[in-house]
């Protein structure tokens, strides 16, 4: 019985030690894995000031724009130049005829040669007169007589051709000139109308291509002579405001080269700047955009990164892009390494 109990004992024993001893080959080791080390250029952010642009209409046009008119009323009997036609200060484009002046001119003339033929029956009474009168025949209240007859009949012909000279300058009038040298941009009027003292025959550009801005009147002491304007990937300065409000908006104009003039009156979207506002700028190699997501990679704290998603605009300034909001003054940004 003792040697029983004492077996059952070893046997036990032994088994509590296998048992233990597995136990303790199967506790994990503890180890420590440290992150890969974040590379990459970076980048703190820091707000600065950059422009703050409005979109306002535009429209491209010309400083001036000349008009040829009627001067006087009559038929458009010719009209030698169309819209697009290029022209030259005062060359003559078309011709306004009045059927009444020809008669008058006529009349004027016919009364200048019966004036003349009057005059000359004049000065031969005026010569027969002065004869007798010095040789005692007649008094001098006779010869006054004659010389004034000869004068008023003299004054005659000088009224009837001046009055001719009038009709025919008046006939001169009917010939159309352009104003300014440049293109022209509408002559819709056409040969054989009936046209008025007055009426726009053809329009014409004058000066130098602009792009003319059409801004409301609240941006008035915002937008000034020397202030950014952009529009179809041009850039250019305001040159003049015009000091007049006219429906609640006003008008500026901008030198802009490059600037397609083949359309004069082509409405364009334009951007204007009307002053500063801070802004987060970074360079376009910290933000990616995948699957339409803009995202900037962050440096944290413990110098790990994570991927924090933006949203962004365009700056206006080459190669860098603004960051309206995801990010902070302060924060560091990894640049994303290059494909």
């Amino acid at each position: 019985m003792g040697c029983l109990t004492r077996l059952r004992f070893t046997v036990g024993a032994t088994l509590l030690a296998a048992a233990s001893l597995s136990a303790c080959g199967s506790a994990p080791e503890a180890s420590t894995v440290k992150p890969d080390p974040v590379t990459g250029a970076r980048l703190k952010i820091a707000a600065s000031e950059t422009g703050d642009w409005k979109a306002v209409s535009a429209e491209i046009a010309t400083v001036d724009q000349a008009q040829a008119i009627a001067r006087i009323p009559g038929i458009l009997s010719t009209l030698s130049v169309r819209a697009g036609d290029v022209v030259r200060k005062g060359q003559a484009i078309g011709r306004i005829v009045d059927s009444q002046l020809a008669p008058q001119s006529a009349a004027f003339g016919a009364q200048a040669a019966a004036a003349q033929a009057q005059a000359a029956q004049a000065q031969a009474d005026l010569a027969r007169v002065k004869f007798l009168y010095d040789n005692g025949v007649y008094a001098k209240a006779r010869l006054d007589q004659a010389q004034a007859a000869t004068a008023a009949a003299t004054a005659q012909i000088r009224a009837a051709r001046a009055q001719q000279s009038a009709v025919g300058a008046v006939a001169g009038q009917g010939t159309i000139i352009a104003p300014a040298a440049g293109r022209v941009l509408r002559a819709d009027i056409p040969a054989g109308s009936a046209v008025a003292p007055g009426m726009v025959i053809a329009t014409i550009t004058a000066g130098e291509t602009v792009l003319r801005l059409t801004l409301p009147e609240s941006l008035a002491d915002r937008v000034h002579a020397g202030s950014r304007v952009r529009a179809d990937g041009l850039s250019g300065r305001v040159m003049r405001v015009y000091p007049s409000v006219q429906g609640g908006q006003i008008t500026a104009d901008v030198a802009m080269s490059g600037i397609d003039n083949s359309l004069i009156g082509r409405r364009i979207a334009a951007e204007v700047e009307t002053g500063t506002r801070p802004a987060i700028i970074v360079p376009q190699a910290f933000v990616t955009r995948a699957y339409g997501i803009d995202t900037v990679t962050m440096l944290a704290a413990d110098g790990t990164a994570a991927s924090v998603p933006v949203q962004t605009t365009a700056s206006g300034e080459p190669g860098k892009i603004e960051i309206l909001s995801g990010v902070n003054a302060g924060d560091t940004l990894i640049a994303a390494p290059a494909k």
